[in-house]
């Protein structure tokens, strides 16, 4: 008996219409986080008609301003710096709608190591670790892991990458590739209070039909077809805007199977789990931003970044990432604030009592419609963000942070892939 994948192997399905444009009608565009938006905007600027679907009730994606523990103690739950500030579109974007905006950089104030402040001496090694860290990992020949660029290191250099790998990309160092990560575009940042939101007033024009996700995609014909949990949709083409931990899962289906450059590209990809959880603090007992942020070192547990007060909202703000994270979003909620307290009472000592009155889990990993904080280029595959431009039958485009090449992993990159996603098939449409 043939298999499915066996006819794929041999090229049985070359034969399906693959038509040098798309057919006349409306663009669906999938997922209404910052890539799907930002296509969407093309399409409307351009007077074509398109269909906007997101599988959450929200529009934003993986940008997106909490408000769990009510206004005051809003946080962004996803995104909320704008990297490489100077070329992002959403830099004039903020300044323009006067978000309040900070370019606060620098070390944590406190430092602590298995519970215990650190010494100066610890101190002292932590930030030498850091020094010259960019030329110690630049790829130097083959595609190998960031852990593996610096496996002949000293100690202090090779925990510092893996603190910089888990709380800036979401993963373990092992699992991250030099030459995917050198790639990408630095420049200074700028700490946004309600990025997510930003985000959602920026595109609160567009029509959007919410609550509304896609099974399977249906481009066996000249068209899409979109099959939802509530019917289907027919479509002259589509953007997908989906992430990589949604498009390597089986909650979408593609019928044809993609073709097999997309599937290995996607194969060279993954998801990082950074992780938040925030705790709202009583104003009465604590004032966060006179404690100052905070790093703490577990040998058998977690280092998390605790953000104290960001913009003066009474929360402090776990940060992690890595295998450990992935842990504890499938522990769940009340385990993930138990840690995060844990972790503050060190801080706090006896101003913890009562201190902590709720919390909240940002766990993107366990999240069905995103599986993943950001995408990730394993090792050996730094060139598969790229394969994954090519258009699927000429009438399926994929778009989104995982596809920005240097500007990955951003809302920016995101915003500007799905420009280029609408563009390249507007090209394809009948005029």
């Amino acid at each position: 008996m043939l298999t499915r994948r066996a006819a794929l192997a041999a090229g049985l399905f070359t034969t399906l219409p693959l038509p040098a444009r798309a057919a006349s009608g409306p663009v669906a565009i999938v997922g209404a986080g910052a890539a799907g938006l930002a296509a969407a905007e093309m399409f409307r600027r351009a007077g074509h008609p398109f269909v906007l679907v997101e599988a959450r009730d929200r529009i934003g994606g993986r940008a997106h301003t909490d408000r769990f523990l009510g206004p005051e103690s809003s946080f962004d739950a996803g995104a909320q710096y704008i990297h490489w500030a100077e070329r992002n579109p959403w830099s004039a974007i903020a300044r323009k709608r006067g978000v309040k905006l900070s370019d606060q950089d620098g070390w944590a104030r406190n430092l602590f190591i298995d519970g215990r402040p650190a010494t100066e001496a610890e101190r002292t090694q932590r930030r030498a670790g850091f020094a010259g860290l960019d030329s110690m990992i630049a790829p130097k020949g083959e595609d190998a892991s960031l852990a593996d660029e610096v496996r002949l290191a000293a100690p202090e250099v090779q925990a510092a990458v893996s603190g910089l790998s888990r709380l800036s990309l979401g993963e373990d160092p092992a699992r991250v590739s030099a030459v995917d990560y050198d790639r990408l575009w630095s420049g200074s940042d700028l700490w946004v209070d309600g990025y997510g939101d930003l985000v959602a007033r920026h595109y609160a024009h567009l029509p959007v039909r919410l609550n509304c996700p896609v099974q399977r995609i249906d481009w066996s014909g000249p068209g899409v077809r979109l099959n939802l949990q509530d019917g289907t949709l027919d479509a002259a083409a589509a953007i997908v805007t989906v992430p990589v931990g949604v498009l390597k899962s089986e909650s979408l289906a593609f019928t044809p199977a993609l073709p097999s450059p997309t599937q290995a590209a996607l194969n060279g990809l993954t998801m990082g789990a950074y992780t938040k959880v925030a705790l709202r603090l009583d104003r009465a007992k604590v004032d966060p931003r006179a404690i100052g942020d905070a790093v703490s070192v577990m040998r058998d547990g977690p280092t998390i970044y605790l953000e104290m007060g960001p913009f003066g909202h009474p929360v402090a703000i776990a940060n992690l990432g890595g295998d450990m994270a992935r842990d504890l979003c499938r522990a769940g909620e009340a385990a993930a604030v138990s840690l995060a307290t844990e972790r503050l009472a060190v801080l706090l000592g006896t101003q913890t009592t009562g201190a902590v009155t709720g919390g909240r889990l940002a766990g993107w990993w366990t999240d069905p419609f995103a599986r993943g904080s950001y995408s990730i280029a394993l090792p050996g595959h730094g060139d598969a963000r790229e394969t994954l431009h090519a258009p699927i039958g000429e009438r399926i485009f994929l778009a989104g942070e995982a596809l920005a090449g240097p500007r990955a992993m951003t809302v920016g990159g995101a915003t500007l892939d799905g420009e280029r996603a609408a563009k390249e098939l507007l090209k394809r449409l009948p005029a």
